[in-house]
């Protein structure tokens, strides 16, 4: 048991919260990308620029890469599990007639 069970802290990010954090930091990268090289180019400073760059990157961070609710609102719908005796191999048996016909030699 980790630290994280113990307190119930949600780990995990649907695919659709994956897909927006990605949107999302892409979006705000390449915002202060461009804000931060116009401004460098203003003053003359490319420092500036990269500082800008930095905080886009940290902001970025900040809202991508924690599983905030936003990105857990569609949770995948999983299957129920089989009963014990699909498990043990009591299921319903494999079409035969599709297995005998892959073993027949090619003419």
């Amino acid at each position: 048991m980790n630290v994280f069970d113990r307190f119930e802290i949600p780990l995990h990010m649907d695919y659709d919260g994956q897909r927006r954090a990605e949107k999302y930091s892409k979006i705000i990268i390449t915002l202060f990308g461009a804000v931060g090289l116009i401004w460098g180019y203003i003053i003359q400073r490319f420092s500036q620029t990269v500082y800008i760059l930095g905080a886009g990157f940290i902001l970025a961070t900040i809202i991508a890469v924690p599983p905030w609710p936003i990105y857990r609102k569609k949770p995948l719908q999983w299957q129920k599990p089989r009963s014990d005796d699909a498990k043990k191999g009591k299921a319903a048996p494999a079409n035969t007639e599709q297995n005998t016909n892959k073993t027949k030699k090619k003419k």
